[in-house]
């Protein structure tokens, strides 16, 4: 068995909504079938006993090695604690070789599973052994690295609950929620317009401490001190007991608390030298430890800390008390779990030597042991939540705090007797103010329960019904694609929005070209979707993208499909027939939101068989009102749009909005057939965004489908009183719907230049020419700059094959290179003839006519 082509799905796709590893794996003829070996399925269970049945049909169905893998690599992620579920198998039309899709939650963690999954089944197959403890280890640790901390994982639930997208900006916890300009950030529990000043403020204990007591806020007597002698001497100062700590430290690191000797000071000095060169004393105040956590001008939560500790039952030593602690499955290493497994370090060993206590101790019944004399979750502390105990008063307290520091999150740790009364009341105070403060305590406490945290700083950012979302319109299709992409974005921006749109052409945020090529592809969506001076976005999804990696969205608010013909690239990538390309181009259709739009072609069958696959309604847009799945449209008072009397009519119910044609320069006064539908398409599109009708109406009218606006999109030309179109053209449903405009236009004598992509089948290359034979006097075959695996000259040869029973050709010409191919054409026009030129290298061929017409 072999594995190829593994690909990460990251968004909705031809197989799942979910994120997906697909692979393409090639077996033998043996193993197309394992269950003609007996003993397989025991050998299999035998490493790993979990798998369940891999029977996909009945008892006397074949089961392939393939489908074992799937099954397998599922059911590793799900043992390790993955919540993932879908999985699928399908054989391709080759024999042997089949396509496997398996969910995953974390795309290291989908692609470790798969690896393991395929070793797995060689040790089946070869009677091996399979070290299965060890591969869900392997997996559990990876999942643990790379998946979100508890922290941004909560905030990242709280929108996934509110229907906000996100994505990851980094490996790390920095995460981007919603879309373009209404998009927001986190780095874990800080939020983008957090100020850096305010966080360095934060860092500044000392700074902090100022800022508080200015506020009327208590805090504990201390100061900063140069030298261990110097913390003896400020401990003085203050008084006994006495905090040493790292002046600019986090998560309790190198604190010291609750110091009553010179001792323990030098000790304490040590340690907090570690991790700064600037060390705090300060007056160590009596009582226990809270942390209470502050969104916006609210307090949302807080917790009681208890330092980490071990109670003696007069029988155990002190590491074996911690180690039945630790075995708590709660308890992690890091900050995946809800607590930290207590460490048996140097600091430990120092907090039990002032206890009067070693490791191996045996402490008495009931005996309390701490193990360190800070509270901190991360150095093994235990959290109980107390949220509904805060006095209003001390609330009041650390909202000032925060405020006062500038943190829109904020953990404020307070020190005192009792949180039921004020802090004066009980001489406490608060000790820190923390920036990007964890939130674990808070969703999954020791005891206690579990506060709404993450909900807590979505509100904040995007109010109590913001989404974060723009709007967002996808168009796919066989042709059309980019000029109604275009139309629909000149159409968004003469509403005012700032407009983000990938094409064929590039990348445009705003009329600006910001990335060039093909960027038809889910990379190039995010890019714009990332963008934060887009207000709308307008897709142009292509088939190959959505193949590679799955949809950059969600889910959009319009989906357009123009058509789909049989010379979109049939053949490739296991899309071998039209109805195959349909089920993958609808995907966009199938992601629409619930008040969503599907923009249908009436007049392809094909396309309007997508309209049952949509959750939102449909528009439906043909030149034919009386087209059956039109009229029947209309009849059940749907949204459709349709020709009359020279004008497009878009019309529901009683309802009806014309716009005539004439207005329309981009169909030559309606003209230009497939022109028209783009138009159609477009003006669908906007009424479902909701689009004012006389901003449509002037849109359509300042749309102007140049060179410089729609590259390679049936671009018009005079020459010495000829008309000469530049078309990207490259399939037989584009020749067709070409020739059927360049009929419309008048001419004395018709010549065409055309090549053809390699990677096409050869009957769509020679349907091309057949089709173009049929209308035009003379043709100029050319071999373009890249044959896509062909050998030289066997695409001209297929052109000329397509040419074999043209019944109006007279002259065919046989060029390598395109810019000899256009001078060829363009020197035999005369006054009133008509070429259209199929361009290959669109930008550079274009630049090449314009330089040409210009020359005269």
């Amino acid at each position: 068995m072999k594995l190829s082509r593994i690909r990460a799905l990251r968004g909705p796709n031809l197989w799942t909504q979910r994120t997906a590893i697909e692979v393409v794996v090639t077996c033998t003829a043996a193993e197309c079938d394992v269950t003609v070996d007996p003993g397989f399925d025991a050998r299999l269970h035998t490493c790993f006993p979990a798998i369940g049945m891999v029977q996909s049909g009945g008892q006397d169905t074949p089961v392939s090695l393939a489908h074992v893998l799937g099954v397998a690599a599922l059911g590793l992620q799900a043992q390790a604690g993955c919540p993932v579920t879908f999985r699928r198998t399908t054989p391709t039309l080759e024999v042997g070789i089949f396509q496997v899709i398996v969910e995953y939650t974390q795309e290291a963690v989908g692609r470790l599973a798969l690896e393991l999954a395929h070793t797995l089944c060689q040790a089946a197959v070869e009677g091996t052994s399979f070290d299965l403890q060890q591969a869900l280890a392997q997996l559990r640790d990876l999942d643990e690295d790379v998946r979100l901390g508890p922290s941004t994982g909560t905030i990242v639930d709280a929108a996934v609950a509110r229907q906000i997208p996100y994505r990851r900006m980094t490996e790390g916890s920095m995460v981007m929620f919603g879309w373009g300009s209404r998009q927001r950030r986190i780095q874990a529990a800080e939020i983008d317009r957090t100020s850096a000043i305010s966080e360095a403020i934060a860092q500044d204990k000392q700074l902090t401490k100022k800022l508080l007591a200015a506020a009327g806020v208590p805090v504990p007597q201390g100061r900063e001190v140069a030298s261990a002698e110097d913390a003896w001497a400020a401990a003085l100062e203050i008084g006994m007991p006495v905090v040493v700590k790292p002046k600019d430290g986090n998560q309790g690191k190198g604190v010291t608390v609750n110091i009553s000797s010179r001792d323990q000071l030098l000790g304490a000095y040590r340690t907090a030298s570690e991790f700064s060169r600037k060390i705090l004393v300060e007056k160590f105040l009596p009582g226990h430890d809270f942390r209470l956590l502050v969104v916006g001008d609210k307090l949302v939560a807080a917790a009681r800390r208890d330092a980490p500790h071990v109670v003696g039952d007069g029988v155990r030593s002190v590491r074996v008390l911690v180690d039945m602690v630790n075995s708590d499955p709660r308890r992690g290493s890091g900050h995946a779990t809800s607590l930290t497994k207590i460490r048996f370090d140097d600091i430990a060993l120092a907090c039990l030597a002032g206890q009067g206590l070693q490791a191996d101790s045996v402490p008495a019944n009931g005996q309390r042991v701490v193990l360190r004399r800070n509270a901190n979750l991360s150095t093994g502390g235990s959290a109980t939540d107390v949220t509904d105990d805060v006095h209003p008063e001390v609330a009041a307290r650390a909202v000032a705090a925060a405020q006062m520091i500038g943190l829109d999150i904020c953990g404020v740790d307070v020190m005192t007797d009792s949180i039921h009364h004020t802090l004066e009341e009980k001489g406490g105070g608060v000790v820190e103010v923390n920036a990007a403060p964890g939130l674990r305590m808070h969703v999954s406490p020791s005891f206690g329960k579990g506060r709404p945290v993450g909900e807590a700083v979505i509100n904040h950012m995007f109010g109590a019904s913001g989404n974060g979302r723009i709007p967002v319109v996808a168009v796919t299709g066989t042709n059309g694609k980019t000029t109604t992409v275009r139309l629909i974005s000149h159409l968004l921006t003469q509403s005012g929005l700032r407009v983000g749109m990938t094409s064929t052409d590039g990348v445009y945020v705003a009329g600006q070209r910001v990335d060039t090529g093909d960027c038809s592809g889910p990379k190039s969506a995010r890019n714009v979707l990332a963008h934060p001076d887009v207000d709308a976005a307008v897709l142009e999804t292509a088939r190959g993208g959505m193949l590679r990696e799955g949809l950059a969205f969600d889910r959009c608010d319009v989906a357009v499909v123009t058509n789909v013909g049989s010379g979109d690239h049939l053949g490739l990538n296991y899309i071998v027939t039209v109805e195959d390309l349909a089920v993958l181009k609808r995907v966009i259709v199938q992601n629409i939101a619930a008040h969503g739009v599907a923009v249908l072609n009436a007049a392809d069958p094909i396309v309007a068989g997508m309209a049952p696959h949509c959750s939102g309604s449909v528009t439906f847009f043909a030149a034919d009102r009386h087209h059956p799945v039109m009229a029947t449209h209309l009849a059940q008072g749907n949204r459709g749009i349709y020709v009359e009397n020279a004008c497009l009519v878009a019309a529901q119910g009683d309802v009806q909005h014309k716009l005539a044609l004439s207005g329309v320069p981009i169909t030559h006064q309606g003209s230009i057939g497939f022109q028209v539908e783009n138009v159609m398409a477009a003006v669908a599109a906007a009424w479902g965004l909701g689009l004012d009708w006389e901003v449509i109406r002037a849109g359509l009218a300042s749309f102007v489908n140049d060179s410089d606006n729609a590259l390679g999109r049936f671009n018009l030309f005079d020459y010495r009183g000829a008309t000469v179109i530049a078309d990207y053209g490259h399939n037989p449903d584009a020749m067709l719907a070409l020739v059927q405009a360049v009929q419309a236009l008048p001419a004395k004598r018709r010549s065409v230049v055309i090549s053809g992509a390699g990677d096409r089948r050869d009957d769509d290359i020679r349907q091309q020419t057949q089709i173009l034979g049929q209308a035009f006097d003379d043709v100029v075959l050319y071999q373009d700059q890249c044959q896509r695996g062909r050998a030289d000259g066997e695409v001209i040869a297929l052109l000329r094959e397509g040419l074999s029973s043209a019944k109006r050709t007279q002259t065919i010409h046989e060029i390598t290179g395109e810019f000899l191919a256009i001078d060829t054409a363009m020197d035999t026009l005369a006054e009133g003839d008509l070429c259209l030129i199929l361009v290959d290298q669109v930008e550079e061929a274009l630049a090449y006519i314009r330089a040409r017409i210009a020359r005269g």
